[in-house]
Formats: C-alpha cells, structure tokens, sequence
C-alpha cells in the first residue's frame, strides 16, 4: 500500500500538475484578494491572519508536492517561494487605494508555509539512493508484460 502511495507521490506528472496548480491558486489570490469589497464580505466568514494561514499553507503543500528534490530541498523550495509569493501579494496591495500592505500579513503567510513545509517533510516518501537507483523513470521502458513502467529500475519496490 504504501509502496503504490509513494510512487504516485513522486510521479513527474504530479510534480509538474501541483507545481502549476501553487501559480494558479496564487493568481487567483491576487486577483480576488484586488476585487474591490471581497476582502470585506468573506472576512464575515474569518478573520485575516486564518485566511492568510489557510491560503498561502495551501501553497505550500502544493508547492511541496510540486517541487523536485529530497524532502529536505522541498521543504526549503516550498518556504522560500511562499516567502516571495507573499510579498508579491502584498506588493500589489500596496498599489490599491482600498486594500494597504502589510508585514503582519507577510509574516503569517511565511510561517504558515513554513510549518507546513516542515510538518511535510517527515512525512513525504524518501527518494530511492544508491548506485543504479533514479527517479524519475526513464521515459518509454517497459516491464516484462510490454507495459510501461512507472517505477525506477532497482529501486526495490514491487511491479504488477
């Protein structure tokens, strides 16, 4: 089960999928967050800090899970690239007469997705090492049976 779980995790086509999916959601974070009144009618629902919190820890799985690397190499590119997208939002805050930037807003974006990043990396599948094991695949090979194979060769997990 887990050994399934893992390989779905580390598939490239997820990568590439969530990594598109962290600049879409931040796109539609600075977009809707510079409709004039939105921030007001769903700040009725929660308050500003747990909307940043949900938002930009959002980002940061998605990121997570949409970045190459060990567990320790996406945690870091995770946190960072929330840093910058959260000053980024902010900026383009500070550019609009009803909305104002905010450091406070800042740093709750960048501690949101630093704990998430970091409660990530435990968590995550670990990369394949030594001699003879990569990930990912090499693009086109097939199993025995002709069918492609989504697994890295020698990596010791099970292939059906």
């Amino acid at each position: 089960m887990r050994t399934r779980f893992s390989e779905t995790l580390l598939a490239p086509d997820l990568q590439r999928l969530s990594y598109r999916c962290a600049w879409v959601l931040y796109g539609l974070i600075v977009v809707l967050g510079s409709v004039p009144g939105a921030r007001a009618d769903i700040g009725e629902y929660a308050p500003g800090v747990v909307l940043h919190a949900l938002a930009y820890g959002t980002l940061a799985a998605v990121l997570f899970v949409g970045s190459r690397g060990d567990r320790r190499a996406r945690a870091v590119k995770a946190a960072l690239t929330v840093f910058a997208m959260g000053a980024g939002d902010e900026y383009v805050q500070s550019f609009l007469p009803y909305r104002s930037a905010s450091v406070g807003d800042w740093l709750v974006d960048a501690i949101a997705g630093s704990a998430v990043s970091m409660a990530l990396r435990p968590l995550w599948p670990q990369l394949p090492s030594g001699p003879g094991k990569r990930y990912p695949p090499e693009a086109g090979r097939t199993t025995d049976t002709g069918r492609a194979s989504a697994l890295p060769r020698g990596c010791g997990c099970r292939q059906e």
